[in-house]
C-alpha cells in the first residue's frame, strides 16, 4: 500500500517562486533613482570699476553711471538692480547611487535567486548564472542612471552659460557707455 502525501514537496513552491523572482528582479534593475541635484553657491557677482577720465565730479559720474545703467538695461534686457534678480548658479548633478552599485546589487541578488531556484543539487550552477544575469540588469540600470545624471547636467550647464551671457552682455553694454562718456572701466 502506498501512502499518499498531503504536503506539496519542495519543488512545487519553487514552481511558483522562480517565476516570482525572476520578474521581481527584472522590474527592480528598471527602476532608477533620480539624480541628485547638489547646489553650488554662485560666484559674488563681477564688478565694474568707473574712474573718470576728464576730471568729472562725483556727482556727474553718478549721473553718467545711472544714465548709462538705464541704457544698458533697455539695449541688454538684463536689470542686475532688480530684487528678483538672480545671480547664475553652478549647479553638480551625480546619481543618487555611486557607479557601479547596481550591477554588485544585480550580481549578489542574481546569485542568491540562482542558488534558490536551482535547488540543492544546482545551487553552485544557479548562483553562477542568476549572479551573471544580475549583474547584466545591474549595469544596465547603472548606465541608465548615469546618462539621465549626464543629460541633467547638460540642461544646467547650458542654464547657467545664456545667464553668465546675458550678464556679459550687460558689462560690455554698460562699459561702452561709460567709456564713450569719458570714464575708463575696468
Amino acid at each position: 500500500m502506498k501512502l499518499a502525501r498531503s504536503s506539496p514537496g519542495p519543488r512545487a513552491g519553487l514552481r511558483f517562486a522562480a517565476p516570482t523572482a525572476v520578474a521581481v528582479l527584472l522590474l527592480g534593475a528598471c527602476v532608477a533613482p533620480p539624480p541628485r541635484t547638489v547646489a553650488v553657491p554662485a560666484p559674488p557677482p563681477q564688478r565694474v570699476f568707473v574712474y573718470p577720465a576728464n576730471g568729472q565730479s562725483a556727482e556727474q559720474t553718478e549721473r553718467d553711471r545711472y544714465e548709462c545703467h538705464l541704457w544698458a538695461v533697455q539695449q541688454t534686457g538684463v536689470d542686475p538692480s532688480r530684487a528678483d534678480a538672480n545671480a547664475y548658479e553652478r549647479v553638480v548633478v551625480q546619481p543618487a547611487n555611486p557607479p557601479g552599485s547596481g550591477t554588485a546589487v544585480g550580481l549578489i541578488g542574481g546569485a542568491i535567486l540562482g542558488s534558490i531556484i536551482g535547488g540543492p543539487r544546482n545551487a553552485g550552477a544557479g548562483a553562477i548564472i542568476g549572479g551573471a544575469t544580475g549583474a547584466v540588469i545591474g549595469s544596465a540600470s547603472d548606465a541608465n542612471a548615469q546618462a539621465q545624471a549626464h543629460m541633467t547636467q547638460q540642461q544646467i550647464n547650458q542654464a547657467a552659460s545664456a545667464g553668465r551671457a546675458r550678464a556679459d552682455s550687460y558689462r560690455r553694454a554698460i562699459g561702452a557707455c561709460l567709456t564713450g562718456r569719458g570714464y575708463t572701466v575696468t
